[in-house]
């Protein structure tokens, strides 16, 4: 079945999606090609990735959030014939919370899955960047007169990060070696 035709399905619960990527091969690939900046990421990312101190960092995170977030979509770049990366932009608002802004094919994909946002993570070292994706559909948004008590949040907190955690465990297991 041609990607066209393929109907993506509706999420019913949050869905997550996490990638790495080494600063190194980021660095590798800003410097080898010009054009892959330009056609990967937003002017606004490249301003903002250019004004820090190590911007192959900035931009390892960023590439990691688009695969992150098509990743919590269910999908991948070759899967929907992506041919725009702009399609999601990292952006980071006025506290410092890095923000996932679809657009294009991305956004329409979202909104067939009733995912009305996806909320973003995004940590790095002097050798890698990761980043996390959870697209949220309103059907596990808390209502708003069903206040869970703290505690109970915090639980569920923990029981929706456990899977995350035990992922990116395990890729870090595959490319680093067992930990």
């Amino acid at each position: 079945m041609d990607s066209e035709n393929r109907q993506e399905p509706a999420f019913q619960t949050a869905a997550v999606g996490v990638d790495i990527v080494p600063i190194a091969s980021m660095a590798a690939a800003l410097k080898r090609s010009r054009a892959f900046k330009r056609n990967t990421f937003t002017e606004d990312e490249i301003i903002y990735c250019e004004a820090r101190p190590h911007p192959e960092q900035s931009y390892a995170a960023r590439f990691a959030a688009r695969e992150a977030v098509l990743k919590a979509l269910g999908i991948g770049f070759l899967d929907m014939g992506l041919h725009n990366l702009q399609d999601i932009s990292v952006r980071i608002d006025e506290k410092g919370r890095p923000h996932a802004d679809l657009f294009g094919r991305v956004k329409e994909i979202a909104e067939a899955q009733n995912v009305t946002e996806v909320a973003i993570s995004l940590s790095h070292t002097a050798d890698v960047a990761v980043a996390n994706a959870v697209a949220i559909t309103p059907s596990v948004r808390p209502k708003q007169n069903e206040q869970e008590s703290p505690e109970e949040e915090m639980l569920q907190d923990f029981k929706a990060a456990r899977p995350l955690l035990d992922e990116l465990e395990a890729q870090l297991a595959a490319q680093f070696g067992k930990m």
